[in-house]
């Protein structure tokens, strides 16, 4: 693999990252003030403030995050496949979006796993946001799948039942697109 793609895309795979979790820390309604908060805003502040003076949000969701994590996926297709075929570019970035919103949801259940065994401290900024941005999916699994003998294994389903969607949407973008994610 050629070192410079591998750069291109880390770089906007990351920044991407940060604008999706972003968006998800709001639609959540995580803390604002908590330091991890802070961090991810401050470095998506600077293309997302004046985007939003344009583009305002929409039933409670931030168009303007959102369209500018699209927009940095488009270019990193862009510059990865050299390729600015309007449709190309759009569908591959629109599946790398979906992708990665449900990249962000299973890591941070996995994490959230794996921290309950070590028992760490509520009041951790990484923690609270963790619990956040996790809760909205595993309050669905924990009605369907109660805590037994003190276990709670509901996360194993919500990680199975979002890489399902995961390998999907890869399977639909492939078999429908003819495009690998």
């Amino acid at each position: 693999m050629n070192p410079f793609i591998f750069l291109i895309d880390i770089l906007f795979q990351l920044y991407a990252t940060a604008l999706l979790i972003r968006l998800l820390l709001q639609w959540v309604r995580a803390d604002f003030y908590n330091p991890v908060s802070q961090f991810i805003v401050k470095i998506t502040n600077p293309p997302v403030l004046p985007l939003r003076k344009v583009i305002p949000g929409f039933g409670g969701i931030d168009v303007a995050t959102l369209l500018l994590a699209f927009l940095v996926l488009a270019i990193k297709a862009m510059l990865i496949y050299q390729t600015i075929e309007p449709l190309t570019v759009g569908l591959i970035a629109l599946g790398e979006t979906l992708v990665l919103v449900i990249s962000i949801f299973l890591y941070s259940i996995i994490i959230q796993a794996i921290l309950s065994w070590v028992n760490p401290d509520p009041h951790n900024p990484a923690v609270a946001l963790l619990n956040s941005l996790t809760f909205p999916i595993l309050k669905h699994f924990r009605n369907l799948i109660p805590p037994m003998s003190g276990m709670d294994i509901s996360p194993v389903f919500a990680i199975i039942a979002l890489m399902f969607v995961q390998y999907s949407v890869r399977y639909i973008f492939a078999t429908v697109f003819g495009i690998s994610l």
